[in-house]
């Protein structure tokens, strides 16, 4: 087929540019939508296939018309709406189709690479990340209201949520790449049918519903009507945009990815770990400077085996390990005496400002989201307030759910292997028995688990390296309890972050500095395995 001549309609100051007459081959890819990348400066000029201008911007366009690309009458369709200052078309690939470039008025141009198909349905890239945003708002609440969704259960939930809403849209994401081959045990998923059209986002969806449900299988029913209700709320948004071959072949692919990654995780030693969150059989160590149940529950250990556990990312032959903690010891003058009584004397001459920070990253279980929930809410604030397109927010739910899932167990493995008093118990024993009442001198309750390293920090400092190299360093601002009466706290870089995370443990009297800080230097070295995921194509 003939295409018409090249028209241009470029209204900017960039000098007008000229294209030959195309010609359409004969046999293109049919994979049911364009290529598409988002550019932010004037028209590139006529590049290799596959080729694409990096950026994180967004199309600014919610909603591709369904019609043929030969149709140049539907061309004006693309722009209702938005302030775009032109278009122009022309054979960018040298596919022998022709490619629409969308040019930006105040936000980002959009250059969108046809690949042949008619009718053409919704590309994820060109969506915005509304669908990923809502899931991950729901996660939250899941955790808190779901029996058993300890710190690090949470962390794993959110970790294969992340990576199943990525892989339900990366074979619709144009320079991007699965992650199969690159997480450890993950060898395999379904893949989609090379001589038929998916609408990506309806994928996504049926995914994110079915591992959510698998993820979250003890919950309530409230909870599965939550999830069943985002799940059609998305659906009755998509269907009539699609014939009903694609919108149910598009279910049925995200079924089965969600089935397979299901499948994956059950082999990583914390499948259904809610449900045995304190094994009995579990025997807890005794002798000098080792961990103690601690006041007021005297709960017993806390998933000492979580360590053992299959990570997504970390390395088996460079696994971050922490550096061995400050020698145990109880005389007065010595380093670890020196750590308890700088927790004591913090904790006794709190400032109201270190108090509010100790209660703003408490993230208690059963009453908060959890440390990793608390991370997920800041990373869908963030994604919200840049107005982020499902592209960038796919990769980055699924960065820092590797992330936190990958922190716990690190931390995990280091917190059995030394198995460190609590502050609260050293304290009570040497310096001052009054310590154990929390109406006085303890602000946040110590959890159930040995204190070296800090959850906090190690968590923190992988989110932080993640979302540093994501979106470089920004000014955000965190409204994660705004609800529960806590005022928003606004930083000036995640690492910023990550270091008031991981000092508020100072100042609730949880951890020793130490562990605080070497838990940093172990999250980050977490997060930089995490970064060195090959996420996109080069």
């Amino acid at each position: 087929m003939k295409l018409p001549s090249l028209r241009l309609f470029y209204f900017s100051v960039a000098a007008l540019w000229i294209l030959a007459v195309l010609y359409a081959r004969g046999t293109a890819p049919v994979q049911g939508a364009p290529d598409i990348a988002p550019v932010a400066q004037a028209p590139p000029a006529v590049v290799a296939p596959d080729t694409f201008v990096a950026t994180a911007d967004s199309a600014g366009i919610t909603a591709i018309h369904a019609g043929s690309w030969d149709e140049y009458s539907e061309v004006r369709d693309f722009t209702d709406g938005y302030l775009a200052m032109g278009q122009a078309w022309g054979d960018y690939d040298n596919d022998g189709w022709v490619d629409l470039y969308i040019t930006g008025g105040q936000g980002a141009s959009t250059l969108y690479h046809n690949l042949g198909d008619s009718p053409m349905p919704a590309m994820a890239n060109e969506a915005d990340a509304q669908l990923a945003t809502a899931w991950f708002e729901l996660y939250p609440h899941l955790i808190e209201t779901t029996d058993g969704f300890t710190p690090p259960v949470a962390a794993r939930a959110i970790g294969y949520g992340g990576i199943t809403l990525y892989e339900a849209l990366v074979h619709g994401l144009p320079g991007y790449q699965s992650l199969v081959g690159q997480l450890n045990g993950l060898s395999a998923l379904p893949t989609p049918q090379s001589d038929q059209r998916y609408h990506w986002p309806t994928v996504a969806n049926s995914a994110m519903s079915t591992i959510t449900r698998m993820l979250f299988s003890n919950t309530g029913a409230a909870n599965q009507k939550a999830i069943a209700l985002l799940e059609l709320q998305f659906a009755e948004a998509y269907r009539p945009l699609l014939d009903a071959a694609t919108f149910n072949r598009s279910v049925q692919y995200g079924r089965a990815l969600a089935v397979a990654m299901y499948g994956w995780s059950v082999t990583d030693g914390g499948h259904e770990g809610q449900l045995r969150n304190f094994p009995e059989a579990y025997v807890l160590p005794a002798g000098e400077g080792l961990w103690e149940t601690t006041p007021p529950a005297h709960a017993t250990a806390l998933q000492p085996e979580w360590g053992r556990n299959r990570p997504m990312a970390l390395r088996l032959d460079h696994p971050c390990v922490a550096a061995p903690p400050t020698p145990y010891s109880e005389e007065p003058g010595s380093a670890f005496y020196a750590l308890a009584q700088e927790v004591y004397d913090t904790v006794r001459l709190l400032t109201p400002q270190q108090r509010i920070i100790a209660r703003f990253w408490a993230d208690d279980p059963g009453t908060t989201p959890t440390p990793p929930g608390h991370s997920l809410m800041v990373t869908t604030q963030l994604l919200q307030q840049n107005h982020a397109p499902l592209a960038l927010a796919a990769e980055t739910y699924a960065r820092v759910g590797i992330a936190v899932n990958d922190a716990f167990i690190g931390c995990w493995q280091t917190k059995y292997q030394y198995n460190r008093i609590r502050p609260i118990t050293f304290i009570h024993d040497h310096i001052d028995a009054t310590w154990n009442d929390p109406d006085v001198t303890d602000p946040v309750i110590t959890p159930p688990f040995p204190e070296y390293t800090s959850g906090h920090s190690v968590q923190s400092g992988a989110v932080a390296e993640v979302l540093t190299t994501l979106f470089g360093n920004i000014t955000f601002t965190d409204r994660t309890h705004v609800t529960r009466g806590l005022l928003p706290r606004t930083y000036h870089s995640f690492w910023e972050m990550a270091n008031e995370a991981a000092i508020s443990r100072l100042y609730g009297g949880i951890h020793y500095r130490d562990a605080i800080e070497e838990g940093l230097v172990q999250g980050q070295c977490i997060g930089q395995q995490v970064v060195a995921l090959r996420f996109r194509i080069k």
